[in-house]
């Protein structure tokens, strides 16, 4: 389980302006479960997921995983997978290799990271695509590589910062359904950062606003 104790974070801009993005934050997440976070842009969604997987340092609190205090925990062996909005797949690396690329960061063979990541694609429909360009693929298509590439570490939670923001309407409802049943197949803690509401809903047991700093409970 994920366990956000007293997390606070001030920003400050260039010209020295400061304003207060997490005050004192508490957030638990089970295994298998989906809790979204709800905000304008500016709120501080991002920053939040950030800190959980130790890509930015929080002002004061902490984080913990299963009751283990993640504070001098380095990123890459947190055991946690960033989904990000604009996919953040590699150009230069073939639908196949981009799934597999996070088993060869942890020294797996490439063979053998090559034939999971063949699996995963049968899994979402995309075997056929396992040799073909990222930039071939539709959006719909390129997320479910971004999906299939964070499910292959098999990481304990998953963050997803406003993962359908750049697809159409129809696209963004049959994936969030998918999305859904893969995470509770896979029973991983998950966060959803989104400004959509219903998105939210659609997806997730428990919803919070961040406003303020704050986080408060929408249901």
């Amino acid at each position: 389980m994920l366990d956000i104790q007293g997390v606070s974070k001030t920003f400050r801009d260039a010209d020295g302006a400061a304003w207060l993005l997490a005050d004192r934050l508490d957030l638990s997440v089970g295994r298998g479960q989906i809790v979204a976070v709800l905000g304008p842009s500016g709120s501080g969604k991002s920053t939040l997921l950030k800190i959980v997987a130790g890509l930015e340092p929080s002002d004061a609190g902490s984080i913990f995983f299963d009751g283990a205090d993640l504070a001098r925990v380095p990123p890459e062996q947190r055991g946690f997978a960033l989904m990000f909005q604009d996919f953040a797949l590699f150009p230069h690396l073939d639908v196949c290799d981009n799934v597999a690329f996070g088993l060869v960061e942890q020294r797996q063979s490439r063979r053998h990271a090559r034939a999971r990541a063949q699996e995963l694609l049968a899994v979402f429909g995309l075997a056929a695509h396992a040799r073909s360009r990222i930039w071939t693929l539709s959006g719909g298509e390129q997320q479910r590589v971004a999906l299939a590439r964070a499910l292959i570490t098999a990481p304990r939670l998953l963050l997803l910062d406003e993962p359908f923001s750049s697809l159409d309407a129809g696209l963004r409802t049959g994936l969030r359904e998918e999305f859904v049943q893969r995470i509770r197949a896979a029973g991983m803690a998950t966060v959803l950062v989104t400004h959509d509401e219903s998105e939210a809903r659609a997806m997730a047991q428990r919803g919070y606003r961040l406003t303020g700093g704050k986080l408060y409970s929408l249901w």
